[in-house]
């Protein structure tokens, strides 16, 4: 097998150093751009701090999963070498497949694009304890043994698994997937059938990308990326400052306006004269203060109506409980009340005196506890007199704080007429502000509502017309200065910016023609693989596969060009290949990425690789598995027994495990042998089974007889006729067209010239024993009475026996 390592290639500035110094027609500027693009791209190598090598597969464990019930275990030899596990579709084979992927990535690339019932039928339905996958993986590290275990309660969904990795020196730690996906992601070990077509013809960025992280070039990548972005962004600033020239030079032409056409004829030039454009702008579109007064008239604003008939109606409230509360007698005891608290205080002050009012009586102590006893008698009668006072007072300063004073927004310079009227406006929000120092009168309630509603209503239409004017304003020249004030700004930057803007397109030129010399360098190790691979599995087919190319950059399209010819004649892939010869497209194409010497895993597992492909590319695909496993380990799933046929025929070392099912998802894994013996084991395993009544199990051992020799005369049919150089696809129609044992035995002795009728008289010629074999075999049941079923398995021994020498 081709050599499929990509050598990482140290100091990759040093290298892109010297490729600028070597190139005459790159100028210092160029090169620095270069360099400070490469020097400022952040390392992509998503794979340091993964310290695991040497990566092998020991044991896949299954319980409660997809097809497999019960705990299954399917033991693996940890090194290199094939193993095919076959069994039918169904007998879970595939579901080791999918469990080792789902227990290392957390995802399944079979499920990707299909129905939910997909995902939804991830659990066994013939199980009620939890869900388990357990890997046993062997390392080259010094803790080499690893166990990858993922479980779901019995009631758990899909993403609620408890995942975990243990180790020798830690015990039970969570699995980190963001340390194990960058490895998985970059040298992705699994393989499924649906992806061998979708590696061909899936979305060409993804194998495009695939490859091109091999390659170790994602540095180069990053640099361009950051240079085009640079590139983008100047070119984006120079179009739009150009665009918005135009836009500019159009709404100008559409002014009558002196100003605007002055301008107009500024900005038209392509490269307009940027000093005279701004000593135009000094010219002011319209009095500064015209529009900014006009937006402070929108603004303003008054107490609502709410808040104006809940101070009247509390003003109104007071007033009337006041005049209610307000007697003739209770305002005279509220005057003696008063009079009495002086006097106290009087008597307080200067002590036993004269009463300063008659002139008879006297202020002493006495006089004081009567005065005391009045004034208390007084308060409790004028209480509800003294409370109505204090809270019309309140009522009323309420009533005085809505009002404001005449705002100065209302007010306008009389040299400049204004081209809104504020009289009304002005008028009403007078009468309103005089509120502020109006005392309670009982109309005042009203004379509240009516000054609010007058400036309301005069308000709201002064308002409208402002509103209109401003929108007037904002149609002519006044928005178009700001506009040109910043188109001035950014038509500065870009002339700032011109000799970057070309040093930069000349830089990222360089960069890509560069970048795809070092990719083609870079991919020719994997190339030689990828064609190694296809041409040992297209065999028979006229489709040459030829160079593999990388094309396109950061910023274009990418895809992976293929070159390839049919009958010597260039032509396009996916137009003139079969299924089968995609398939083997696919598999050219994972080999070389899955076993490149950095990958930290030494195991490739695929499924299903044998369907659709001819028998010629069966034999092919075994001849590519026995290789590569000389270094990795190889696991194979599949249902076709041709695969394992192949590596049987062709003497090629793989271990074949078969697995069955048995009812309610009981999986059982074994080594199998080839067909042959395995059906002779059946059989004896039939002769020891005292269970079966014996007419049933005679017919069946009869059968497992029949079968062992037709699976021998098959082989060796298919063995001599394809020595003899006849194409697969007539050697199966043969094999197809021999319906019977003795068919079958025929073709295998005498060719495909053979007649039956003539078989007992060439086996006789070859040793006479044979026909009696023969005829036994094909007796089914019906066995002379004088044989035992253990003498008809070693009578079919001995006649295989001769047919395979």
């Amino acid at each position: 097998m081709a050599d499929a390592a990509t050598e990482a290639v140290p100091r990759l500035t040093e290298v892109v150093a010297r490729r600028l110094a070597d190139d005459p027609a790159v100028t210092p500027d160029v090169a620095h751009a270069v360099l400070r693009a490469l020097g400022g791209a952040e390392s992509t190598d998503r794979t340091i701090g993964f310290e695991d090598t040497g990566i092998f597969l020991k044991a896949i464990r299954v319980r409660g999963f997809r097809g497999i019930g019960q705990e299954t275990t399917l033991e693996l030899p940890p090194g290199p070498g094939l193993t095919l596990v076959v069994g039918r579709n169904g007998s879970g084979k595939s579901s080791f497949a999918e469990a080792a992927e789902l227990a290392l990535t957390g995802g399944n690339r079979r499920w990707d694009g299909r129905s939910a019932a997909w995902r939804e039928g991830w659990r066994n339905l013939h199980t009620d304890d939890s869900t388990r996958i357990e890997l046993e993986l062997l390392t080259a590290g010094s803790d080499p043994a690893i166990t990858i275990v993922k479980e779901w309660e019995p009631e758990a969904q899909l993403a609620e698994a408890h995942w975990t990795e243990n180790r020798a020196a830690q015990r039970n730690s969570r699995f980190d997937p963001t340390r194990w996906a960058p490895v998985l992601d970059l040298y992705r070990p699994f393989l499924s059938y649906s992806e061998l077509g979708a590696l061909v013809d899936g979305k060409p960025s993804d194998l495009f990308d695939a490859l091109h992280q091999l390659l170790g070039l994602d540095e180069l990548t990053v640099a361009q990326e950051r240079i085009r972005s640079r590139r983008l962004s100047l070119e984006r600033a120079a179009r739009d400052s150009r665009v918005e020239r135009v836009a500019l030079v159009d709404a100008l032409d559409a002014l009558a306006d002196d100003r605007a056409t002055r301008m107009a004829k500024l900005l038209r030039p392509a490269q307009p004269d940027l000093t005279a454009v701004s000593r135009h702008m000094s010219g002011r579109a319209d009095d500064a203060g015209g529009p900014d007064g006009l937006r402070a008239i929108v603004r303003l604003a008054l107490p609502t109506s709410e808040q104006v008939d809940e101070i009247a109606e509390r003003l109104a409230a007071c007033g009337a409980t006041l005049a209610r509360d307000a007697t003739a007698d209770a305002e005279a005891d509220l005057r003696v009340l008063e009079l009495l608290r002086r006097a106290r205080i009087h008597a307080d002050a200067s002590g036993d005196c004269p009463c300063p009012v008659c002139g008879r009586g006297t202020l002493d102590t006495e006089w004081a506890h009567a005065a005391d006893a009045e004034i208390a008698q007084l308060s409790a009668r004028v209480d509800a007199l003294t409370t109505a006072k204090t809270r019309l007072r309140e009522a009323t300063r309420a009533a005085r704080a809505l009002p404001d004073h005449v705002p100065p927004e209302l007010d306008f310079d009389p040299r400049n007429p204004p081209t809104v009227d504020t009289t009304a406006v002005h008028r009403a929000w007078s009468d309103w502000a005089a509120l502020t120092a109006a005392e309670y009168t009982p109309d005042l309630p009203d004379r509240l509502r009516g000054a609010h509603s007058r400036l309301v209503d005069e308000l709201a239409l002064l308002q409208q017309g402002t509103r209109k004017e401003l929108d007037r304003l904002d149609e002519v020249w006044a928005p178009l200065v700001p506009r040109i004030a910043s188109w001035l700004d950014s038509a500065r930057q870009v002339a700032l910016r011109a000799g970057e803007l070309r040093t930069v397109k000349r830089a990222e030129d360089w960069l890509k023609s560069a970048t795809s010399g070092l990719r083609d360098e870079r991919m020719s190790p994997l190339e030689t693989t990828a064609r190694w691979v296809w041409r040992t599995l297209r065999q028979q087919s006229n489709v040459e596969l030829g160079g593999i190319r990388l094309q396109g950059n950061a910023g274009t399209a990418r895809r992976v060009l293929l070159d390839v010819t049919v009958d010597e004649v260039e032509s396009a892939a996916l137009g003139v290949m079969s299924q089968g010869e995609l398939h083997a497209l696919g598999l050219s194409l994972f080999l070389p990425r899955a076993t490149v010497e950095d990958s930290p895993f030494r195991f490739v597992m695929i499924d299903d690789p044998v369907q659709a492909m001819d028998p010629a590319k069966v034999d092919g695909l075994a001849r590519v598995l026995a290789e590569v496993a000389g270094t990795r380990q190889v696991i194979v799933f599949t249902h076709d027994e041709r695969l394992a046929e192949a590596v049987r025929r062709m003497q090629l070392a793989a271990r074949v495990v078969e697995v069955q099912r048995r009812e309610r998802s009981v999986v059982e894994v074994r080594v199998s042998s080839d067909p042959v013996r395995r059906y002779l084991d059946d059989a004896r395993s039939l002769v020891r089974t005292p269970q079966l009544p014996p007419a049933i199990a005679d017919e069946l051992v009869a059968t497992c007889c029949r079968s062992a020799v037709e699976a021998a005369s098959q082989a060796r049919a298919r063995r001599n006729l394809l020595d003899e150089g006849m194409h697969h696809r007539e050697v199966e129609r043969h094999l197809e067209s021999a319906h019977t044992t003795r068919a079958m035995v025929a073709l295998a002795v005498m060719g495909v010239t053979y007649n039956v009728d003539d078989l007992n008289a060439h086996l006789a010629t070859e040793a006479k024993w044979l026909v009696p074999a023969l005829r036994d075999v094909t007796a089914a049941a019906h066995v002379p009475i004088d044989r035992t079923m253990r003498e008809l398995i070693a009578s079919t021994e001995r006649l295989i026996a001769w047919l395979t020498r």
